[in-house]
């Protein structure tokens, strides 16, 4: 095992079992400047709260290319009994950002060392991917007048894909989230007279149903859309019809255009079907998550480089959107950049998917990750 595989395993395993939730990451974001600085990188802590910005500028090159990774970890109890498991309860990295930050850390120790490019690195340390807030709080605080960068890219590990592979395409990657809160008053009684109260429950049903009618019927076939009601609560009892019922649930799709036709639609059906039965409706949609769209030029880019590092048989140049959001869209709304993913299935294994309770990050991936960031750098910034 090379010695850069070695170092980037125990920083993993470190920020494994030091999982800290969305702005909870003073920890993380101490080891991450102090493993910078040991480096000699220039470091600024407290960016978006707990965002980290690292740079390092090597030659007279011009050019900034940005690289991010994310922190934070989700709140879910571990179940996995590996050794750098420290059981914190409720807290664990089942999305995979302790390798994806150990990643970024190997990126600027690569650089560091070799020398080999001109111009300026900016390693983007992001708080608060999980709630979709982090990117948003680190612009908000000057990250791009702060901090100038030309492009941006990020990663993500993705286990449905062997490990090693690294999948791209240009235009939608992954979707955006927005959520949604539909409050339904009417008026409860008892279940054995539904004659005069207003039932709120089987307007729900009406809604939930007639929902999914935007996909089907008012959105183009060609086109990807996902509305899901998720949760449905009510002040109700067995042989109670309930006075309230609360829908909550979330829209994805790849347009700002798409977005505004799912909340124009969802209001209508809400307050139609309840004005028809009698009940009164609080219809709230917010915007969590942009779209994560991917500039055609650096599309190109991240294929040379990828190519390089993989080699060709293990580059997919088109790969298929997915409806997860990741909130690195926000970065590249700014900027011009591409997000890639990192296949990380293990040979003869079944993987475990994102978010389980007994995901761990595979540790062959973390020098792949890290020399496609530093050759992304070396084809972006030519040493002349």
């Amino acid at each position: 095992m090379n010695e850069l595989k070695v170092q980037l395993i125990e920083w993993r395993h470190y920020l494994h079992a030091h999982p800290e939730c969305a702005f909870e990451e003073a920890g993380t974001a101490a080891f991450v400047a102090e493993t910078l600085r040991s480096m000699g990188i220039e470091v600024e802590t407290g960016i978006g709260k707990t965002g980290v910005v690292g740079t390092l500028k090597v030659g007279n090159g011009e050019r900034v290319v940005g690289l991010r990774a994310d922190m934070d970890c989700i709140c879910l109890q571990e179940t996995s009994n590996l050794p750098y498991a420290l059981q914190t309860p409720n807290r664990m990295h089942a999305c995979g950002h302790d390798g994806h930050t150990a990643t970024l850390l190997g990126a600027p120790k690569i650089l560091s060392e070799r020398k080999d490019f001109s111009g300026t690195v900016r390693f983007v340390f992001q708080p608060a991917e999980e709630p979709g807030r982090g990117s948003r709080a680190m612009i908000e605080d000057g990250l791009f007048e702060r901090f100038p960068m030309d492009e941006m890219y990020g990663l993500h590990n993705m286990p449905q894909y062997p490990a090693g592979t690294i999948a791209v395409r240009e235009g939608g990657i992954q979707a955006s989230e927005d959520n949604f809160i539909i409050t339904l008053k009417g008026k409860g009684g008892h279940a054995s007279a539904p004659e005069i109260v207003k039932d709120p429950l089987v307007t729900a049903a009406e809604i939930i149903c007639a929902l999914q009618t935007i996909v089907s019927r008012n959105v183009t076939p060609t086109e990807t859309a996902v509305i899901s009601c998720t949760e449905i609560e009510s002040d109700g009892a067995h042989n109670a019809i309930p006075s309230n019922v609360i829908i909550r649930g979330d829209t994805r799709s790849f347009t700002p255009e798409m977005s505004q036709l799912i909340e124009k639609r969802m209001e209508a059906i809400c307050k139609h079907i309840c004005e028809m039965n009698g009940l009164e409706c609080e219809f709230t949609y917010t915007h969590e998550f942009a779209p994560t769209f991917n500039w055609k030029d650096n599309v190109q880019y991240v294929v040379k480089a990828a190519k390089a590092v993989v080699g060709e048989e293990h580059v997919i140049e088109n790969c298929p959107p997915t409806m997860g959001s990741e909130d690195f869209g926000h970065f590249i709304q700014n900027v011009p950049g591409c997000f890639v993913f990192l296949g990380s299935k293990r040979d003869g294994e079944e993987a475990i998917p994102l978010h389980n309770s007994c995901f761990d990050y595979n540790d062959d991936i973390l020098v792949t990750g890290a020399e496609f960031f530093a050759e992304l750098v070396r084809e972006r910034l030519v040493k002349v």
